[in-house]
């Protein structure tokens, strides 16, 4: 006769404290089972570092590779390094993972049909689709950081990320208007630039607010643009130092109680 559910758990109960290795060996199942737990937990936290790495990557690597047909195809395949990173961080929250998914996945296809039918369209519609992109993973984890109850190294390379993601959105503005709008940047002595690379090295010097003066952007829409850059980076290093701060007196607070 089989025994009801509730006596059987019972019995299960006891004879797991039964002297004779029993119950070592169901201390090892568990261990097992914990450990199968916190993979994906290690495996969700390697974007968090992996993420300002590839970010420092293509920054440094773009003049390289900035050059040549074949050296411009690698370069693009490079570029969606971080964006698939930004994808698996922004695909830990359920609110962001549809979005950053399906901006991902056209990205992915106008950056190929861009590489295979070179045209303005093509490439002007890439450029403000990965500048969507950026914004959208600048505000995820944006909002990831903002919750923060302490201060840990992941919100330091959240921190860091969110950073360069605006300098790369605004690099990807940047180049959707010179696209539509050639001509918009270039040198004092008024020769265009024809590089991306310039643009990158525009849009990163005037994030942080520095500002040589050698590629300065020629019209009035792209001036306005490169002012709202320079507010923001600007407002998000004062807001970011305000919220880890304060997640930092909430962490001693709780560990003093």
């Amino acid at each position: 006769m089989a025994l009801p559910p509730l006596e059987l758990f019972s019995l299960k109960k006891e004879a797991a404290l039964l002297p004779g290795g029993f119950f070592h060996s169901q201390a090892s199942i568990f261990d097992v089972r914990t450990d199968t737990v916190q993979v994906p937990t290690r495996i969700q936290s390697r974007p968090d570092i992996l993420l300002p790495i590839s970010l420092l990557l293509v920054i440094l690597l773009y003049p390289l590779l900035d050059q040549g047909d074949l050296r411009r195809m690698f370069l693009s395949a490079l570029m969606f390094v971080p964006v698939i990173l930004s994808t698996v961080k922004l695909s830990q929250t359920k609110r962001w993972m549809r979005v950053s998914v399906l901006l991902m996945l056209g990205v992915l296809a106008l950056g190929v049909a861009s590489v295979i039918w070179p045209n303005r369209t093509l490439l002007g519609i890439k450029w403000g689709l990965l500048a969507v992109f950026f914004c959208l993973a600048v505000i995820g984890l944006f909002s990831y950081l903002r919750n923060a109850g302490s201060v840990t190294s992941e919100h330091l390379y959240t921190a860091m990320s969110i950073y360069l993601l605006l300098g790369m959105a605004w690099f990807a503005v940047y180049c959707a208007m010179d696209v539509v709008y050639p001509g918009s940047f270039g040198h004092p002595n008024n020769t265009v630039s024809d590089r991306q690379s310039e643009l990158l090295y525009f849009s990163l010097i005037t994030l942080s607010t520095v500002g040589y003066g050698d590629v300065v952007p020629l019209q009035s829409e792209a001036r306005m643009l490169a002012a709202l850059e320079g507010i923001t980076g600007v407002l998000y290093v004062a807001i970011t130092v305000a919220i880890l701060v304060s997640a930092y007196r909430r962490q001693n607070s709780s560990d003093q109680a």
